[in-house]
């Protein structure tokens, strides 16, 4: 009966032993609270740009990322083709919190909205100008009979000579 005894505390030493070992693995990071994260809207004008956070997540406009909140202002940039890329700086807002609200972070902006530009298309390539060919001189225009064409025995009669 001793031996069984004796087995018995030997084999439940062996187990506080195991149990006790897993336990010295713990440490008090389990207790730590995760970083906190801001959720952050990003839109564009035109919707569909590629948005990207300078803290890393992005996503295509209309939508929304989480990010870690920073403890500096980051930057949200856009890019579509056939549109200028633009960048917007984005402000972090910590609110500490008290005994009875729990600590906030926001951004400023938020939603972050960027108005996209039309991308300038090239100049076109202008051919050069050939000078133009001058027209052929047209004939002199036909001169109006005088008074000294008529006396002198022009075909054409002084609609005027009765008046004078």
């Amino acid at each position: 009966m001793r031996r069984v005894i004796a087995v018995a505390l030997a084999g439940a030493s062996l187990l506080g032993a195991a149990s006790l070992g897993g336990c010295s693995s713990m440490s008090w990071d389990m207790f730590k609270s995760a970083p906190p994260t801001v959720q952050v809207r990003i839109e564009s004008n035109p919707p569909g740009a590629d948005a990207t956070t300078s803290l890393g997540p992005g996503c295509k406009t209309l939508c929304s990322v989480s990010v870690p909140a920073p403890e500096a202002p980051f930057t949200v940039a856009f890019a579509l083709p056939k549109y200028q890329p633009a960048s917007v700086p984005v402000n972090v807002i910590k609110n500490p919190g008290d005994f009875t609200t729990p600590a906030a972070v926001a951004t400023d902006p938020n939603p972050v909205f960027a108005e996209l530009q039309p991308a300038t298309p090239p100049k076109p390539i202008r051919k050069p100008h050939r000078p133009r060919k001058p027209k052929p001189a047209a004939a002199a225009p036909a001169a109006a009979p005088t008074e000294a064409a008529t006396a002198a025995g022009s075909p054409f009669p002084d609609p005027n000579a009765g008046r004078r």
